[in-house]
């Protein structure tokens, strides 16, 4: 499975959120408050230290020391709060392990990986959020977004970035209204996909009316329905599309002819080099199935902002940990995270520009994506939907057998022992 696998709350409501814990060293930046003057004596200013965790990507003078300067920012803008930053180093990825190990010793604040929420629950590493912050960032964000940080129906996190897949295509090869359409592009030149990938073939699926726990993933008693006509229609139309002469399994690495492929930002350089300044980047586009248009939706992630309610700072003044994690997943922070390191932001204020990058992942996550589930059970997916990919490329799988196939593909999706 590939992956390259993201949470706000208000300071009146106080909420909760939990998130990965940190590792390694730390430096210490403190911060002045305001005097606010005038006759009347303002309320005591509050004195805390906060521990912060985040990568080091963030944290370095080549890109702008980005955590170290929003802590600041907010303490700037905080009087109230006189506050001392304590930094650490750990990737989102790292939180979950991190965290677990003892909650009460982790960050305050910290960046993970939104795939981790079940297990920092568990934890006792992740506060549930709510009230003014988090309203904010379900108005700033896609509802694809929101729900990458939303377990259980509450918010674990202040979403930052996404991760998804798009389509990456020679422009001069495809115009801006064949790659609305895949069936359209096969009439035009070389399209390549991994299809034997489980990350990717569920777009078909799902474009159907397929569905992983419920539409929105987040109904464990649904299970995963890739069942019945819906289903044999998708898998006829993928026996149909391996046939296809202008149709290669892979992405534009391993076919070479390849004039468009469907990948994430990570392939970015690869998609210039194979296209140069004929390169577009897009959404993705619509299949053909008994002759409805049908929209291909490809699973998506974050990296998120999250609270950690183990920690002493968190027991006496959560407002000051819950305020910081909003900023930090907040416009202005995301902004700069853009500027300094071209973190593809979610929040809907941010003008991109003509960065085509940016444009679709962020219209892949508003429109043509959805949630990958946080379900244990999703762990039973994986092996099925990649068997179903290997078996049609290589032939196994013909119209004669694709119900039967598509019948023992859901079965074992729903029967089989999680990963």
């Amino acid at each position: 499975m590939e992956m390259k696998r993201v949470f706000t709350t208000s300071l009146a409501a106080l909420l909760s959120v939990s998130m990965l814990a940190g590792c390694g060293g730390s430096q210490q930046s403190g911060g002045e408050s305001s005097d606010q003057g005038g006759e009347e004596k303002p309320a005591e200013t509050v004195d805390a230290t906060v521990t912060v965790w985040g990568p080091q990507e963030d944290q370095s003078k080549d890109n702008g020391e980005w955590l170290q300067t929003m802590c600041n920012q907010f303490n700037e803008a905080h009087p109230e709060w006189n506050l001392t930053f304590t930094y650490g180093t750990c990737s989102e990825g790292d939180a979950k392990t991190n965290v677990g190990t003892d909650p009460s010793a982790a960050a305050d604040v910290y960046m993970f990986a939104n795939d981790q929420i079940p297990d920092l629950i568990k934890a006792g590493g992740i506060a549930e959020l709510g009230g003014t912050n988090v309203d904010n960032m379900k108005k700033n964000n896609s509802a694809t977004t929101v729900n990458t940080v939303s377990y259980n129906g509450s918010v674990y996190g202040f979403p930052f970035t996404s991760n998804t897949w798009f389509m990456y295509y020679d422009k001069s090869v495809f115009s801006d209204e064949d790659i609305k359409s895949l069936d359209a592009m096969l009439e035009k030149g070389k399209v390549a996909f991994p299809l034997e990938n489980s990350w990717y073939i569920a777009a078909f699926y799902v474009a159907n009316g397929c569905t992983l726990f419920g539409e929105d993933g987040s109904k464990a008693d649904a299970g995963i329905d890739f069942s019945g006509d819906k289903a044999v229609a998708v898998t006829d139309y993928l026996v149909d599309l391996v046939k296809n002469a202008n149709f290669a399994n892979g992405d534009v690495g391993t076919v070479a002819d390849a004039k468009a492929f469907f990948s994430g930002s990570w392939d970015y350089e690869k998609a210039h080099d194979a296209y140069g300044d004929n390169m577009g980047i897009a959404a993705l586009p619509s299949i053909t199935i008994n002759g409805e248009a049908k929209q291909m939706k490809s699973f998506a992630g974050s990296k998120a902002v999250g609270v950690n309610p183990a920690t002493a700072l968190y027991k006496e003044h959560p407002e000051i940990a819950v305020a910081l994690a909003a900023w930090l997943g907040g416009t202005e922070a995301q902004q700069k995270h853009y500027e300094l390191r071209n973190i593809i932001p979610t929040d809907s204020n941010i003008n991109v520009g003509d960065d085509a990058l940016a444009k679709a992942q962020m219209d892949t996550m508003a429109n043509t994506s959805i949630v990958q589930p946080l379900q244990d059970a999703m762990g039973q997916y994986w092996g099925p939907a990649e068997s179903m990919g290997k078996e049609i490329v290589s032939g196994t799988v013909t119209h004669d057998n694709a119900a039967e196939k598509t019948e023992a593909m859901n079965e074992s999706m729903n029967t089989a022992a999680v990963q």
